[in-house]
């Protein structure tokens, strides 16, 4: 009987990693930055109805970059469960560190257990009353998860976003139009063309909003904004 074909844990591992980073290289990035007033997330996206970023709960917001059909799939995961956390407990139960944790565990597994893992990347992000009280929890595709501050690029150019955002993310932004300005510029400079408003998804976390702290910038308003 021939030997069975072998591969070391190490070498199927990497060979996963690499799988899932092809696969996100593929996809158009997401810019997240902190300014004055709350969060905004930055996409470019000619699509009006498959959204890369989305409101999961009160103050909490999901972005997604790679194949769509998976970080919807977790997107929807991650409102049903906040959502079944906030009926049997309460909505201040809902929190982005329990919701990134239970992403973690899933791509984890999914990685670890699947012959393919998933080819996307995720973020969780919850504003807080302060600025200091914002969460940013970026999750791999294996489950890594980190906790940041400031801004964070995902996607197929994220090295360069990182490097961009690097030298022109300033200590505090003073306001959302600040960072609109900043985020299309980051793009524009790293995907060295043009780039107009409605191929732009942009939605904000304002902690200044009553209960729901999520919206969408609409076309216009984005045309206003970078005028």
């Amino acid at each position: 009987m021939a030997n069975p074909y072998y591969v070391s844990p190490e070498q199927l591992m990497k060979d996963k990693a690499d799988y899932a980073r092809k696969g996100i290289a593929r996809g158009r990035s997401v810019i997240v930055l902190e300014y004055a007033d709350g969060i905004i997330f930055i996409a470019e996206n000619p699509s009006a109805t498959l959204h890369k970023v989305s409101e999961i709960y009160d103050r909490i917001a999901f972005a997604g970059v790679g194949k769509f059909n998976e970080f919807e799939q977790l997107r929807i995961g991650g409102i049903r469960l906040s959502e079944m956390k906030g009926y049997s407990y309460s909505r201040e139960d809902v929190t982005a560190k329990a919701l990134a944790n239970a992403y973690s565990q899933s791509l984890g597994n999914i990685f670890t257990a699947e012959m393919k893992p998933y080819e996307c990347e995720i973020l969780v992000a919850a504003v807080g009353e302060t600025s200091e009280a914002n969460e940013l929890f970026h999750i791999l595709f294996d489950g890594s998860v980190s906790d940041r501050q400031g801004w964070v690029a995902m996607g197929g150019q994220a090295d360069a976003l990182g490097a961009y955002l690097k030298d022109k993310y300033p200590n505090k932004l003073p306001a959302l139009k600040a960072a609109v300005q900043l985020g299309d510029d980051a793009l524009r400079n790293v995907e060295a063309r043009d780039m107009p408003a409605e191929h732009l998804e942009v939605a904000v976390l304002d902690r200044n909003r009553p209960r729901r702290k999520f919206r969408r910038l609409s076309n216009q308003e984005l045309v206003t904004i970078l005028k």
